[in-house]
């Protein structure tokens, strides 16, 4: 019989650096549907299984429309509405009105032609790395100004604004971040975003910002908020998969062998990285809007409902072949590290780009790179949105 009564809270602590915490296992074997307490402390459902993850991520009866710590019903209260122009967090008719006038920077054809200037930026923080006297820090030298560089690229702000950014993104992406604290990052970003709107509508040039001015149909408002959202989203995902993706090789030499011996490969290594570490570790949030069942659990109208894509990515249903190892040669299946529906990650093959150019790039030119410190001083991401290292220190 369906039960309401809550499991526990959300697992959150890792007994290791590239897997979900166990629990989930446990879950998604014996409570896939499971009534849980969020790491947030709102109560909601968290759902673990690939079939069910899909469902709930493709059925319009889950809003992407979110509410903060108070309240846990609909009842008479009511939903924030998003920021302006986030539309990852809206539902019909405003998320495809936003979304269709952004998909045609993203298509696998425009990545291709994106493709030579994504490989000079690497190449550039290699000779910089190449330079450089003792360890360096893989995080700060390479994995994040490599697509903070690409997206500011693709939008047409100006690099020398990066700091102010990734400041204001990484306080954005902080769980318990102080609400003053995270409320003047939003303000800081949507100002940096509006400055160069203004600017556009003098001096358009070929980036999306440009385009969407040229649109003619956003307001300011609008405007900013998609900037800082692409920003945001563009930068902290792939940053923190090609650390992570890199510490995850280094430490499983057999498996980077395979990457070195077949570069021809790095696509499909690229969609198994992407499935085994699954870095929006916490999952995607959605709102019922209506008594929907799932996996044979009925939930409730208003309730906030978690897809787990971490878990979702490890199911055996999926993956019979051991799901829990890394393995580069796996036959590819489609995982939700992206996300599914009609809010899959717009940027999706952007990211693919950035991954395959810099991983085959960095283990091409540094082919004795290894770790500067012991696997555990690396400190990990675990209070983040989005999983990865603070830190990654490497020599040659």
């Amino acid at each position: 019989m369906p039960h309401t009564q809550l499991a526990g809270s959300q697992p959150v602590v890792r007994t290791c650096p590239f897997s979900p915490p166990g629990e989930y296992r446990e879950l998604r074997e014996q409570d896939p549907v499971a009534h849980v307490t969020l790491p947030d402390g709102i109560d909601g459902w968290l759902i673990t299984r690939y079939a069910d993850v899909r469902a709930v991520l493709s059925d319009p009866r889950f809003s992407s429309r979110r509410r903060g710590v108070t309240g846990n019903h609909l009842g008479s209260q009511e939903i924030p509405p998003p920021p302006p122009g986030w539309f990852i967090f809206m539902d019909a008719p405003e998320h495809p009105r936003l979304r269709k006038m952004l998909t045609g920077r993203f298509t696998v054809r425009r990545m291709r032609e994106l493709a030579p200037a994504v490989e000079r930026i690497v190449a550039d923080h290699l000779d910089a790395m190449a330079a450089a006297t003792g360890p360096v820090d893989l995080v700060q030298d390479f994995a994040l100004p490599i697509p903070s560089l690409v997206i500011c690229e693709l939008l047409g702000v100006p690099y020398a604004d990066r700091a102010e950014f990734q400041h204001n993104s990484a306080t954005l992406l902080r769980l318990g971040a102080p609400a003053e604290e995270v409320a003047q990052a939003q303000l800081e970003l949507n100002q940096l975003i509006h400055r160069l709107a203004v600017q556009k509508r003098t001096e358009p040039a070929d980036d999306i910002l440009s385009a969407l001015v040229g649109d003619g149909d956003l307001t300011d408002e609008e405007l900013a908020g998609i900037g800082v959202l692409l920003l945001v989203a563009g930068h902290e995902t792939t940053a923190n998969m090609i650390a992570l993706s890199t510490l995850c090789l280094l430490r499983d030499p057999a498996q980077l062998a395979l990457l070195r011996a077949e570069p021809e490969h790095a696509d499909a290594v690229v969609e198994e990285l992407l499935r085994f570490l699954s870095v929006i570790q916490f999952g995607i949030r959605r709102t019922a809007l209506a008594d929907v069942e799932v996996g044979g659990q009925l939930i409730p109208a208003g309730s906030t409902v978690v897809a787990h894509l971490p878990a979702a990515n490890r199911d055996p249903e999926l993956f019979p072949d051991d799901p829990e190892s890394l393995d580069l040669l796996r036959p590819h299946r489609p995982h939700v590290a992206f996300g599914f529906g009609i809010h899959q990650c717009i940027g999706q093959q952007l990211a693919r780009l950035e991954l395959r150019i810099a991983l085959t790039s960095l283990f091409e030119r540094f082919p004795e790179l290894r770790l500067a410190v012991p696997l555990e001083a690396v400190p990990m991401r675990d209070e983040m949105v989005v999983y990865g290292v603070h830190e990654l220190p490497v020599t040659w």
